[in-house]
């Protein structure tokens, strides 16, 4: 700490740099801060990379900002939470899904997204969509969704799966609400319910609320961003019992900075407790916000911390 007879105050920087001080090298205080000029890097970047017609390259981007790869890499993943491919790869599918949705053509969209062949086109198209692109630009449109709604003791249940597996979730206090939340997420895909055969894994999904330690060993159709699906996975990794912080999963993806991205991405989820955001806290142990309420966010935690204590006396 300075010595208090050493330090002099000023009202001003001119006031300061008149006795001859120095301005600090660390916060810039009279230009801009190394911090800020880092954001402006990445924001130029981020522009490259949504206005080329193909993904540049990494020593393309990192010479654009006079930057070399490496250091470039690690300042663009710290600031958006993405490796510069997988932002690229981001922008692409929501260019994609952008003009699908508002009926422009298959071929001039994967032009306008940087595909330069059908085939690179097709080979990505499920893996960005969930679905093939002619389902997508539908709505869904025959796609086939098995649901069922129940009861447990957090109220209304939904879940609802494709072929693929699980897709969506959906707790509240109104099944009927549920079902129009279900329906907005596919607006045009058929959707089967009332089946007996189906309900049978809602009761598995129950089962695993009321005793967490059975375990819920369900094939998921996780439907998401690279970074969505990076932070989902991270989530499925914690176990019933225990807590993580959102900044904990940032690190644990290895981006310590993007606590507030993976909080978006939490908020994102749509499969309630078979990807537990529940158990994402946040740093001084309180709880968040959680998308199907906070209340059931306490419960499901109690209800696991009982559960594995009991289990382990």
């Amino acid at each position: 700490m300075a010595n208090p007879k050493n330090v002099t105050l000023h009202d001003t920087l001119e006031s300061a740099q008149a006795t001859g001080c120095r301005p600090c090298k660390r916060c810039h205080p009279n230009g801009c801060s190394p911090d800020a000029i880092t954001i402006a890097l990445i924001e130029q970047a981020c522009r490259q990379i949504e206005t080329s017609e193909e993904i540049p390259s990494l020593q393309a981007l990192a010479a654009s900002v006079r930057r070399s790869p490496s250091h470039f890499h690690r300042l663009f993943k710290a600031q958006t939470g993405l490796t510069p491919k997988a932002y690229a790869n981001a922008h692409r599918a929501r260019k994609v899904r952008d003009g699908l949705s508002h009926g422009a053509k298959i071929t001039d969209i994967l032009y306008e997204a940087g595909f330069n062949s059908n085939g690179r086109f097709y080979g990505q198209s499920s893996a960005m969509l969930g679905m093939t692109p002619n389902h997508y630009k539908k709505g869904g449109l025959n796609e086939v969704l098995h649901f069922a709604v129940a009861q447990c003791s957090l109220g209304a249940i939904l879940v609802a799966s494709s072929e693929r597996g699980v897709a969506s979730i959906l707790l509240g206090d109104d099944p009927e609400r549920l079902v129009r939340d279900l329906q907005d997420q596919f607006p045009k895909a058929e959707l089967i319910g009332a089946h007996a055969d189906y309900e049978q894994k809602v009761a598995h999904v129950i089962g695993f609320i009321e005793a967490p330690n059975t375990g819920l060993n369900l094939p998921l159709d996780v439907r998401g961003t690279a970074f969505q699906q990076r932070v989902w996975q991270a989530l499925r990794d914690i176990p019933a019992g225990k807590t993580e912080s959102y900044a904990d999963i940032a690190r644990r993806i290895g981006q310590p900075t993007a606590t507030r991205a993976v909080a978006g991405a939490c908020a994102a989820n749509p499969i309630a407790v078979a990807i537990p955001c529940h158990r994402v806290i946040r740093q001084d142990g309180s709880l968040s916000g959680y998308r199907w309420g906070v209340e059931r966010k306490r419960h499901l935690l109690l209800r696991e911390a009982k559960t594995i204590e009991e289990t382990n006396s």
